[in-house]
C-alpha cells in the first residue's frame, strides 16, 4: 500500500507541472491572465501561438503517458490493484494535478491532454474514436470545450461497446465526469451565447 500511494502522489506531483505556466515563465508570461484565462492547451494557441501551444500539448500528453507507464511497470505485485488499474488511477491523479496544480497555485487547465496520455498508454484502441467524435464535433460547430465534453463523454458507451476491463469502465466514467466539470464555465457561456469559437475549423459551414 505505501508503494501505491507514493506512485499516486507522485503522478499528482508531477500532473501538478502545467505545459502552459512552465513555458509561460520561460517567456515570461502567465497565461492565466490573458484570452480566457485557462492554463490549457487552446487558450495558448489563442494568446501565444501554435509553437507555444504544441509544446504545451506535448507536455501536457506526456506527463500523463508517463505516469501511467510508470505506475503500471513499477504497481506492487502484491498490492491492492492491478498494474492495469493502478496505471488508470495514476493517469488520473495527473489529471488532477493538471486541474489543481500544487506548483501553480491550484489554477490549472482542464485535463483532457493528460487525459489522453494516460490512455495512449492503457487504452490506445479509444484515440482513434475519441478523436473522430472530437474532429466531428469540432468542424461542425466550432466549440473546442463542447468538443472534448463530448468526445469524453462517448467514452462510456464505448467502453461497453469494446467490452473492456472494469478498470478502463470506471476510468471512462471518471474522465467523462471530469472533463464535464472542468468545462463548466464553457457550457455556462454556451447556454448563455457567449463562448468563443474558432470560426475557421467549421468545414460544413463553409461549405454550406
Amino acid at each position: 500500500m505505501p508503494t501505491t500511494c507514493l506512485l499516486l502522489l507522485f503522478a499528482y506531483l508531477i500532473g501538478s507541472v502545467s505545459g502552459s505556466l512552465a513555458l509561460g515563465r520561460l517567456r515570461g508570461v502567465d497565461i492565466r491572465t490573458q484570452g480566457s484565462g485557462n492554463a490549457g492547451g487552446t487558450n495558448a494557441f489563442r494568446t501565444q501561438g501554435a509553437t507555444f501551444a504544441l509544446g504545451v500539448v506535448v507536455i501536457d500528453i506526456g506527463k500523463g503517458a508517463l505516469v501511467a507507464w510508470l505506475a503500471s511497470r513499477f504497481a506492487p505485485v502484491d498490492g491492492p490493484f492491478s498494474p492495469r488499474a493502478l496505471g488508470f488511477m495514476a493517469a488520473l491523479a495527473a489529471t488532477v494535478g493538471h486541474v489543481w496544480p500544487i506548483w501553480h497555485g491550484f489554477r490549472g487547465g482542464k485535463g483532457v491532454g493528460t487525459l489522453l496520455g494516460g490512455m495512449a498508454v492503457l487504452w490506445p484502441m479509444a484515440l482513434l474514436p475519441l478523436f473522430a467524435v472530437w474532429t466531428g464535433v469540432l468542424v461542425a460547430t466550432g466549440y473546442v470545450g463542447l468538443a472534448s465534453i463530448i468526445a469524453t463523454a462517448c467514452l462510456v458507451p464505448l467502453a461497453w461497446w469494446m467490452q473492456v476491463d472494469r478498470a478502463a469502465q470506471l476510468f471512462s466514467l471518471a474522465a467523462a465526469l471530469l472533463v464535464l466539470f472542468t468545462h463548466r464555465v464553457n457550457i455556462r457561456r454556451l447556454c448563455d451565447g457567449t463562448e468563443s469559437r474558432f470560426e475557421r475549423v467549421r468545414l460544413w459551414r463553409r461549405r454550406a
